[in-house]
């Protein structure tokens, strides 16, 4: 019996081996994976709230009480929307012609250009604003030759984009 209890000391071991570090893998996969869909939707909801913003500062917004907006002020106002978008995400502002303006938040947050532009900030035309966000994942440390942790292996592009027509 004493031989019997000696071969078995081993199995616990394995057996945590073989179930509990898949097991944790699963539980960080599913956290990341949460934290990536929650990053989408508050870079939907900043971009959606921003073109709301924009759509209702046209052209009849202008006269007589000259309310237009900057790029900067959108730009601020897609970012305190979305509270935790990094300053680095780039923002591209859209109009119904196809001229875009595009940039990172810190360097657009500087510029005093109205938008939409004059002859395209009619009422009726669309507007849109889209964000392309850097999301860094933990799971790069389980990719065999993903390299040091801090390479861009690890960064994935969140996009979020929305279109509104101007209101004014």
């Amino acid at each position: 019996m004493l031989f019997r209890s000696n071969r078995r000391r081993g199995a616990t071991a394995l057996e945590f081996t073989l179930v509990g570090i898949p097991t944790i893998f699963v539980l960080i996969s599913l956290f990341e994976a949460a934290r990536g869909m929650w990053t989408y939707e508050m870079l939907a909801y900043a971009v959606r709230e921003g073109t709301r913003y924009a759509a209702m500062h046209g052209q009849g917004c202008a006269s007589p009480n000259a309310c237009q907006v900057t790029v900067g002020q959108l730009a601020s106002y897609v970012q305190t929307a979305g509270p935790l978008i990094d300053p680095i995400s780039t923002l591209t502002f859209t109009t119904a012609s196809g001229s875009a303006v595009s940039g990172s938040i810190s360097t657009l947050k500087t510029n005093t250009t109205v938008w939409p532009p004059a002859g395209a900030n009619a009422p009726g035309q669309n507007v849109k604003i889209s964000i392309r966000y850097p999301f860094q994942t933990i799971l790069a440390i389980f990719w065999a030759g993903a390299g040091p942790p801090l390479n861009d292996s690890q960064t994935f592009n969140l996009g979020a984009s929305s279109t509104e027509p101007i209101q004014f």
